[in-house]
């Protein structure tokens, strides 16, 4: 099968957010060329030797995605594209700022990620790794989580994962009630039991992702009376609302800040009075609006939590 492949010349400035706005017209993936050289964090995750003679940073990077012939029309999604890289102009540098496209033959995009996700810390008492890597924990006292995260959003190794699985280690308590709205893979559930919760409600839209985490409960060796599995839109789906329970002890939502804002305005009858509602998948852009829509419903502000361009808001 052939795959129709657009290619963005930009500027490194510009990869996070073109990738935010990507994703919010339908891009489900992308693959990012640069010359940024590995950080000494970026080192110590990788399992295999550096090679020397990087190539010179030049600032320059491509942005690349691929869509189905049948499924793309090639002259309207480069105009959105150009469209996204006029909107970006305002707030950051692009570079040459332009879209190309090509024919390319399939690939195994399913599995080929496969090679880049390794074992990392995500916290300070977690430690996650894929379920085809072999590893030995460091500590005694280390909660180590194995995911294979399939077709759903979840390796635990975005800034937004990683932010929200941060807040967990430092405010679950022993027992506590979880709700994660928009679980993916179930990464943050796992951790969340892993960490002392009483149990889990998983919900997402996805049912897909809904299967994944049960696969991924089960390879944790999770209890199933540890969790709940739900599949549907928590805003639109009455019978739901009623299944997602109330009085938890923390709700956390690792979505976008365009979901997040209406979901703000109907979560609050599941948090028990005191609760954290614990939102992420916030790019800095979008951090001005979701802290506004956060006070409009009632909600005490306790920390804003930043990692690069992304930001996780605690708050009560």
């Amino acid at each position: 099968m052939k795959w129709i492949r657009f290619t963005i010349d930009t500027h490194v400035d510009a990869v996070d957010m073109l990738s935010y706005m990507l994703d919010e017209i339908g891009v489900e993936g992308i693959e990012i060329e640069d010359h940024l050289p590995l950080s000494e964090e970026d080192k110590k995750k990788m399992f295999v030797d550096i090679l020397p003679d990087p190539e010179e940073n030049d600032n320059t990077a491509k942005v690349h995605f691929y869509m189905e012939p049948e499924h793309c029309d090639p002259e309207k999604m480069i105009l959105q594209v150009q469209d996204l890289l006029q909107e970006a102009r305002e707030f950051c540098e692009v570079g040459k700022g332009t879209v190309t496209l090509s024919e390319t033959e399939d690939k195994d995009w399913i599995n080929n990620w496969k090679t880049f996700f390794k074992p990392f810390r995500a916290a300070d008492h977690i430690l996650i790794k894929p379920t085809w890597e072999e590893y030995t924990k460091e500590r005694e006292e280390d909660i180590l989580i194995e995911i294979d995260p399939g077709i759903a959003f979840g390796t635990g190794s975005h800034e937004t994962t990683k932010l929200c699985i941060q807040a967990l280690d430092t405010y679950i308590k022993p027992g506590d009630s979880v709700l994660d709205v928009g679980c993916g893979s179930g990464i943050l559930s796992i951790a969340a039991l892993g960490l002392g919760a009483g149990h889990a409600t998983a919900i997402d839209i996805d049912e897909a992702a809904v299967k994944v985490a049960a696969e991924n409960m089960e390879i944790n060796h999770i209890a199933p009376e540890k969790y709940s599995l739900l599949s549907g839109s928590l805003m639109e789906d009455t019978e739901l609302k009623k299944k997602a329970g109330t009085g938890h002890d923390i709700i956390i939502a690792n979505i976008l800040a365009d979901v997040i804002m209406p979901l703000t305005g109907i979560i609050r009858p599941h948090l028990k009075e005191g609760g954290l509602y614990i939102t992420s998948g916030i790019i800095d852009l979008k951090e001005a609006e979701v802290y506004d829509t956060l006070l409009e419903h009632g909600f005490e502000i306790l920390h804003i939590e930043h990692m690069k361009e992304w930001c996780c808001f605690i708050a009560k």
